[in-house]
């Protein structure tokens, strides 16, 4: 019997296809755009393609149609952090799984915490401790900034002065969000069975914003605030209980 690949190698020679046709078909800049998405290693902004590309090209209308073109091959165009890349189609990331040896995960303070940052930003450690009723340790901030998921963002103009946080582009990325406004909505949480569908009355989750500016009651990092950023030598416990 005859492996696949030879059936398809005697369907092509039945019907071959003029290529010349196909190429003088299709517009020049999908090729252009495919050719920079493909050769960069990290996701690229619309703003950075029209750069490269010649004069008059609609490029956002060349996204949404390579987008289209690519919608049921094996490799999809998706926008992470309102940035363009290609990515394994979501139906066939099982190929792309092995098994390996997992060396940390997250523990359910530091996803608690990510959470709260992400729903919440730009928030503080003592904000992030009256949310969660619990204290928060510096280890557990310390390994959310180690994945690269949060940021310090500024200052708080308060006693103090504390640090803010916010979420990265890095976190969008991991979680496969276009924007922070595609985190799930209090419906959405309830659907899924996050949270239980007896809440009570007059509660929200609130909208997270993806807006980088510093807001009014936030001042810029000081020169020396990276040295906050160091990691612990090793996680202290939550103090209290982690529910």
């Amino acid at each position: 019997m005859a492996s696949l690949a030879e059936k398809r190698m005697e369907d092509a020679e039945d019907h071959p296809i003029d290529q010349n046709t196909d190429q003088a078909a299709r517009p020049e800049e999908l090729r252009l755009l495919e050719a920079l998405l493909f050769a960069s290693a990290e996701p690229v902004d619309q703003a950075t393609l029209a750069k490269r590309m010649p004069d008059g090209v609609d490029v956002k209308a060349a996204l949404a149609q390579l987008q289209e073109e690519y919608a049921p091959r094996g490799v999809n165009l998706v926008r992470v952090a309102n940035k363009w890349t290609f990515r394994t189609a979501g139906d066939l990331s099982w190929l792309m799984t092995r098994e390996s040896t997992e060396t940390r995960r997250l523990s359910r303070a530091a996803i608690e915490v990510l959470a709260i940052i992400a729903y919440h930003q730009p928030v503080t450690r003592a904000e992030i401790e009256e949310i969660r009723g619990v204290i928060t340790s510096k280890g557990t901030l310390d390994v959310l900034l180690e994945t690269g998921w949060i940021r310090p963002r500024g200052r708080r103009k308060t006693p103090g002065r504390p640090l803010t946080f916010g979420t990265t582009e890095a976190f969008l990325s991991q979680f496969s969000l276009e924007a922070l406004s595609d985190l799930p909505g209090l419906e959405e949480l309830k659907g899924t069975g996050l949270l239980d569908s007896r809440l009570p009355s007059g509660f929200s989750v609130p909208t997270p914003s993806d807006d980088v500016a510093l807001r009014e009651d936030e001042d810029p990092l000081d020169a020396g605030d990276n040295l906050e950023l160091l990691l612990a030598p090793a996680a202290e416990p939550e103090g209290g209980s982690e529910s």
